[in-house]
């Protein structure tokens, strides 16, 4: 589990931070890095219900993310920090 954010969240549905998922999995808003190291931001509406996906990805192999932040507009340096505390790769730096 990252090291920088621990907050409990308000919806038992949230992802927690630290958390790896498959990316059609997703379903909390936030801050992701890929088995690539790019950085994914999730914001709320991206994920609410009625909402057509913003991106759909089609691979023969599922996309993984890893929660950073439960902040999608977590700043680029503080994202970088927390992959590099909890060993996860960045290519967004």
């Amino acid at each position: 589990m990252p090291k920088h954010e621990n907050s409990p969240t308000d919806n038992p549905h949230d992802l927690p931070v630290g958390s790896s998922v498959p990316y059609d999995s997703l379903n909390s808003p936030g801050a992701y890095v890929d088995n690539a190291g790019r950085l994914l931001r999730v914001p709320q509406d991206a994920i609410a219900p009625g909402r057509s996906p913003k991106m759909s990805i089609t691979s023969r192999q599922p996309l993984m993310v890893t929660k950073i932040s439960s902040d999608p507009f977590v700043l680029i340096s503080k994202a970088a920090t927390i992959c590099a505390d909890n060993d996860l790769a960045q290519t967004f730096i």
